[in-house]
């Protein structure tokens, strides 16, 4: 057994080569690697800001615990990465790759803390260079057929999805026939807005209004900064959810990872259980109700509707239906976002409250299926993510080979 401090050489990486998130470009000549789930952050054309050693080489995340084998000249992300070498030939590069996976999922996870620190004071096994190549050709076999599992189950979800968008499609063009459809009645502080960006034509009943005319539409508060400030979350009791939590949630949101203490609360506010919210930072066009009374930050939108108007799931629905055409209205920037005015002039086909509520229904039941197979396949994916440690896990104690 070696120590892993003890068996790698540590990369060093200018902080003149770094390159911050919003200066990513969408393509260039040199990819940027950072400590993200997706194997490239991003690119720039700055080819001075390349990391200088031999390939291929490890980048590990030290907040995330992401472990990359980059193959490719890159350049390094901001901030939080380790690009690691063996430290001599008697150790093969893409074992060290899956050892350090492996360690990096065997520590406890900290959140945001960093984690390289005790990774490195773990110990692995370093057999002969033949042996870790055979260890690693027996890994790849078994991962090669989790590999086409996921894929399978990722096609899935592409499907599911495709499916979801063209039952939200025909709801809110008015496709689906209502025998009681009445004409939209708007009150003194709506008015419909004419067809002129190439919005699709409507039943001769409904109209479009301003998303804005429909309720109150406010950002989340969090003004404290730094906003991992311990004293934010003494004798916390307050929930407070982050965009990352509405994504996650299928509807109602209850759960989170951290709870405002009274000081938190202060430079905060506190939404009351029902409240629509709205992401538009990194997650755009993401909802949920809350499920509890909580708290949320600025990248979050809070959405109360005047219940005479509409109905709070039909919203929903539209907003997810809307999530392509709000996307594009993020800049073009690694950390996409929108702002409060673009939900506010967001154009919505408005129909009568009973229309309304019959095409909430008719969703409901369309999806109900969809949702059903997608939470299925959620828990395929998770299962498939434990047997990659469970491999990883038999080959590093000795009982793959």
């Amino acid at each position: 057994m070696a120590l892993y401090k003890d068996i790698v050489k540590k990369i060093p990486v200018q902080a003149e080569k770094k390159t911050k998130q919003k200066e990513y470009m969408n393509e260039g000549l040199l990819p940027i690697i950072d400590q993200g789930q997706k194997i490239i952050g991003g690119y720039t054309d700055d080819l001075s800001k390349r990391v200088e050693c031999d390939l291929p080489a490890i980048v590990f995340g030290d907040h995330t615990r992401c472990v990359k084998l980059i193959k490719k000249p890159f350049a390094p992300g901001a901030d939080g990465i380790k690009v690691i070498r063996p430290a001599d030939d008697s150790l093969y590069i893409e074992y060290l790759f899956y050892a350090t996976k492996y360690l990096a999922a065997k520590i406890r996870d900290k959140g945001y803390a960093r984690h390289y620190q005790d990774v490195e004071k773990q110990e692995i096994n370093v057999p002969s260079v033949s042996a870790q190549k055979e260890i690693v050709s027996r890994i790849e076999e078994r991962l090669s057929s989790l590999d086409n599992a996921v894929e399978t189950l990722n096609k899935t979800k592409k499907q599911l999805a495709i499916y979801r968008q063209a039952v939200l499609k025909d709801a809110f063009e008015g496709k689906w026939n209502y025998n009681y459809r009445t004409e939209a009645k708007l009150t003194d502080d709506m008015k419909a807005i004419p067809l002129n960006n190439g919005e699709v034509d409507l039943p001769k009943e409904w109209k479009y209004v301003y998303l804005s005319s429909l309720g109150d539409l406010s950002r989340g508060k969090s003004k404290h900064r730094p906003r991992n400030d311990s004293r934010l979350f003494e004798d916390g009791k307050y929930p407070f959810f982050q965009t990352g939590d509405v994504k996650s949630a299928r509807r109602e949101l209850v759960d989170c990872e951290k709870m405002y203490g009274e000081f938190g609360l202060q430079q905060s506010k506190l939404w009351p259980a029902g409240t629509l919210c709205i992401t538009i930072a990194a997650n755009i066009a993401e909802t949920c109700f809350l499920g509890v009374d909580g708290c949320f930050p600025d990248s979050i939108v809070g959405f109360t509707p005047d219940e005479d108007k509409v109905n709070k799931e039909y919203v929903r629905y539209f907003i997810e239906a809307s999530k392509l055409r709000l996307w594009a209205f993020a800049p073009a920037t690694a950390q996409k976002n929108i702002n409060l005015t673009t939900l506010e002039n967001l154009m919505i086909p408005y129909c009568s409250l009973d229309e309304q509520k019959f095409i909430v229904d008719m969703i409901d039941s369309r999806l109900s299926e969809c949702d059903a197979i997608d939470e299925t396949v959620d828990m395929a994916l998770k299962q498939s993510e434990a047997m990659r440690q469970s491999i990883l896990k038999e080959a590093f104690e000795g009982r793959l080979v």
